[in-house]
């Protein structure tokens, strides 16, 4: 560990921060969320802010965050006319994505920050070139003997074609400098390899060409250093799906669950010794492919900025990633800073979990016409959720419900037709989770998937057991039939009462809400809720009060005294974003819960979306992150005894719950239940105008 040492640091008086303009595939919330709380880390220290972003859309553009704000392309003409004008003694390039990072390095090449005297604050420049030019990459590593994946870095189709021979098939493509892994793909042979260099080229100036490694794992670490060498590992995960599928089109779980101890260790060295010798200040991280039968690896990619993953991380963690990350940009120390979270411990320390977080990828492939479903190393996803349980099941089948994409959990998928589980498990699709589940169904043993797929046997063991409550579940016909025992089971693995419902009513009531109100009313009775559980990363090893919240089965006691005093306001967020709902209803809940705070109430969030402000540590009394369906918001008001709740700020998700709401005799602020049906039911709304001609 690098010896402590006093700071004695001169803070810069104006910064500049690059955001990452408009949302789009592989840049989306997060940035808003990691600008905003950096945003947030310089206010506290008394610098004038001013933020470079068009996204009319996010909360740091809101009046409040930032001091100054300009609406130009975060491009080095419009940066430098910026500087030019403001003349920042300092300039974040970490926080605003790929976008930022890029825009970053030509002002610097270029001269601009040197001209204008504007310091990089955080990792420098140089720094960041080492990880995003590939072959400066792998000279970096080969220094200290770290091993990467064999690659070419090419700038033709001819010497891709070279590379390939030289390598063997099958290999990879990657773009160098592009967005959410654009123009990367597997090929088997010469002429996939030609289509897919040419199309990479397009836009990209150098292309690597690399050894495939398909079907090891691929691992994650979040990684904190300061200027004085001092670091920690914040997050591990790892993906579900094997290497070969996006790490943002993943499942990703966290922390890992099965790597061994000493693998765990013997990789989290490694991501420290890495960062260290490439110069990181703030936070990165490091993706490896590990194969697990010989604990061989190669380090993937390191990416010098916040990403998707680190929002995830902090959201999965609670430590505030982004917000630490801007503090040790200006010259702290590790050991100088608060977990602004726990408010208790210091910064310099690695949080423990007693839960799991499970990360799914939200897809909006059915809003296109003719488009392949298939999934690989470039991202196609549109958002994500994110859940919290005590075991992988209960984690699991919570994320799929926060999906929203017609399926209830694991196994309810009777409506998803396919013609060959076989070919679906070898080749994955946006569904192939729901092709675990039929495949399971219809008698594979988790050895057979495991060998189309590539998944760990633990995961698919996990998704066995569900299966099993389910078939279990199936063999009764109403819930005074159930035992107490198989019903608890069924809610710690995760199963909703309407689940429940549809495999003990048979699945002709599909529609009928009764039946999941039926099973609700039995389940309670027998006294089997949900406790709250608050998000404790010390793992109990100091006491620290958060309020970050999950409900869950598997526990005996909640974590929260409830004053029941009618003082609280519950605004109900827009869950993952999709085509159609992004972060403008980001934007709307946190400007409702700023209000609610400022009338003097206790303002109250639900909402599962890690890239989000609104799901941020601080903007709110409480948060619970899970689920928006009927059965969780009726849990959680239950417990809270609100004063009433926000529907009209989430978009389409809040508003679809109104009239079941409003049929429980919970009050609605704003507009009424019967307003909003309404307005929503088509025929209602053509029958109105058709009263009032």
């Amino acid at each position: 560990m690098a010896t402590i040492q006093n700071t004695d640091i001169s803070l810069p008086k104006k910064v500049l921060l690059l955001g990452s303009g408009a949302l789009k595939i592989g840049e989306a919330g997060e940035f808003d969320y990691s600008g905003s709380q950096a945003l947030k880390a310089m206010k506290e220290e008394g610098i004038h802010t001013v933020l470079i972003n068009p996204n009319i859309a996010t909360v740091q553009t809101s009046e409040g965050i930032a001091d100054t704000i300009y609406f130009l392309p975060v491009t080095p003409y419009f940066v430098e006319k910026v500087i030019e004008k403001e003349r920042p003694d300092g300039i974040l390039l970490a926080f605003g994505g790929q976008t930022a990072l890029n825009c970053g390095v030509e002002l610097q090449q270029s001269g601009v920050l040197d001209k204008y005297g504007v310091k990089v604050l955080g990792t420098p420049v140089q720094a960041i070139m080492d990880t995003e030019d590939r072959e400066l990459f792998v000279k970096k590593l080969d220094q200290i003997n770290v091993k990467t994946i064999k690659s070419e870095a090419v700038g033709s189709v001819d010497d891709a074609k070279k590379a390939a021979a030289s390598l063997g098939y099958p290999v990879i493509v990657r773009a160098a400098y592009a967005l959410g892994g654009l123009g990367s793909g597997f090929c088997d042979n010469e002429q996939e390899l030609v289509e897919l260099v040419e199309k990479a080229l397009s836009f990209a100036p150098q292309v690597l060409v690399e050894k495939s490694l398909k079907g090891w794992k691929e691992v994650e670490y979040e990684v904190v250093r300061d200027r004085f060498d001092n670091c920690i590992t914040v997050c591990n995960m790892e993906n579900f799906d094997p290497l070969g599928i996006h790490t943002g089109e993943s499942i990703v779980v966290a922390p890992s669950q099965t790597l061994s101890n000493e693998d765990y260790h013997y990789l989290r060295k490694l991501a420290i010794k890495i960062i260290r010798h490439i110069g990181i200040v703030g936070e990165c991280n490091v993706q490896y492919a590990f194969d697990p039968a010989s604990m061989d690896y190669r380090v993937i990619e390191v990416n010098a900025r916040l990403s998707r993953s680190s929002a995830l991380a902090s959201k999965a963690t609670g430590y505030p990633l982004a917000f630490v990350a801007a503090k040790l940009g200006l010259g702290y120390g590790l050991f100088d800073l608060k977990n602004s979270v726990t408010k208790v411990t210091s910064a310099f320390f690695e949080p423990a979990l007693d839960y799991v977080v499970v990360k799914i990828p939200r897809w909006d492939l059915g809003k296109f016409h003719g488009v392949k479903r298939e999934i690989g190393s470039s991202m196609k996803s549109v958002g994500e959720v994110m859940a919290i349980g005590r075991t992988f099941e209960e984690a699991i089948q919570k994320g799929l419900r926060m999906i929203g994409q017609g399926m209830h959990g694991f196994v309810e998928n009777k409506e998803l037709k396919i013609a060959d589980i076989d070919k679906s498990l070898r080749e994955p699709t946006d569904k192939r989770i729901f092709v675990i589940s039929k495949a399971m169904r219809k008698g594979y043993t988790v050895n057979q998937i495991h060998e189309l797929t590539k998944i760990d046997r633990w995961f698919l063991y996990k998704l066995h057991n569900i299966v099993a409550t389910a078939d279990e579940l199936e063999g009764y016909n109403s819930p005074e039939e159930l035992p107490e025992g198989l019903l608890r089971l069924a809610k710690e693995q995760g199963f909703s009462d309407f689940q429940i419902a549809r495999a003990i009513f048979k699945s002709n009531i599909i529609s009928n809400i009764k039946a999941s109100d039926e099973i609700r009313a039995f389940r309670k009775a027998s006294g089997i809720v949900p406790v709250v559980k608050q998000i404790d990363t010390l793992g109990a090893e100091y006491p620290a009060q958060t309020n970050y919240l999950y409900l869950t089965y598997n526990g005996s006691e909640d974590d929260v005294n409830y004053l029941h005093d009618h003082r609280s306001i519950v605004v109900l967020g827009s869950g993952a974003y999709r085509i159609g709902s992004s972060v403008e209803f980001d934007w709307c809940s946190v400007n409702a819960l700023m209000t609610v705070k400022r009338e003097g109430w206790r303002s109250v969030m639900i909402n599962y979306n890690p890239e989000t402000v609104s799901t941020d540590y601080d903007m709110c009394d409480r948060l619970y992150f899970d689920e928006l369906t009927y059965e969780r918001v009726m849990d959680i008001l239950e417990l809270e005894q609100p004063h009433g709740v926000i529907l009209s700020v989430g978009g389409q998700i809040p508003n679809n719950l109104a009239t079941r709401l409003d049929d429980a005799k919970i009050p609605i602020l704003g507009t009424s239940a019967t307003s909003i049906d309404n307005a929503e039911d088509r025929h209602k709304f053509s029958a109105m105008l058709d009263r009032i001609g």
